[in-house]
């Protein structure tokens, strides 16, 4: 089973430079996309049908933000569109797919590049968000959490460490979640089976030609908890697809 996970920056965007062709190489199981900036209803859903897949989509509120969506080849049992929480739901931060393999998790976590206020928005979805997984986890214990959660985690996993350290993705804070987050019995499924593997991003600014000179951040996980874990493939970061300032994700299960 692969899955795929992909902020798009804009879902209409990346259709316009082949994803649809993309996803027809790749033919993955299930893809998960974030910050579709789009309402359903303005969305090319027949580049995803002709390729096999249902569509499932959460939007934001606000027009051209936000939003998440997953296509799945397999018809889920139930689709779970948000996280109980106003705000976030508003955002269109959070889509559910159950399975009765397990359950897939679309999300798209706030940046808090904007300013202070933001940031502390950040803070406050990083902490309900773990105690909602953590609840969750309950009922479905087997998750994959696809998604960009906008931080890195390691030194590693950003190309200057140094000159980002008081950076809004790189707080001391913010890898300090992620360290719980790993310990609470998700498994980075990258980092995992690829353990010191540098230089290995899946974002890059769109200034000072970043992206050429591979001066990225890894700021989008797949995190798998379970026997889903246990049944880990393969995984990787595909830097050569070019549809947005992310780049896809992937994971093969057993």
């Amino acid at each position: 089973m692969k899955i795929i996970s992909y902020n798009v920056n804009g879902i209409r965007s990346a259709s316009s430079k082949g994803l649809a062709e993309y996803l027809k190489a790749e033919n993955a199981d299930v893809v998960c996309f974030q910050e579709l900036k789009a309402l359903p209803e303005q969305i090319e859903e027949s580049d995803f049908t002709s390729l096999g897949y249902e569509c499932h989509w959460f939007s934001a509120q606000k027009k051209g933000y936000s939003g998440v969506g997953i296509i799945s080849k397999e018809k889920p049992l139930l689709v779970e569109r948000g996280c109980g929480h106003a705000l976030y739901d508003a955002e269109g931060r959070v889509i559910r797919l159950d399975f009765s393999w397990g359950s897939v998790l679309s999300v798209y976590f706030p940046s808090g590049t904007s300013g202070d206020e933001r940031q502390n928005v950040k803070m406050d979805f990083l902490n309900y968000f773990f105690d909602y997984i953590e609840d969750l986890k309950k009922s479905f214990p087997n998750l994959v959490v696809c998604g960009d959660y906008n931080i890195c985690h390691q030194a590693i996993d950003i190309h200057d460490p140094v000159g980002n350290k008081n950076s809004t993705g790189f707080l001391p804070e913010e890898r300090e979640w992620m360290s719980k987050w790993f310990a609470s019995g998700m498994v980075d499924s990258f980092r995992t089976l690829h353990e010191g593997v540098a230089h290995q991003y899946s974002w890059w600014s769109f200034r000072s030609n970043a992206r050429a000179n591979n001066k990225g951040w890894r700021i989008d996980y797949i995190s798998i908890s379970g026997i889903l874990s246990e049944r880990l493939k393969s995984s990787g970061i595909q830097a050569e697809a070019k549809h947005s300032d992310h780049c896809p994700i992937w994971v093969e299960l057993k």
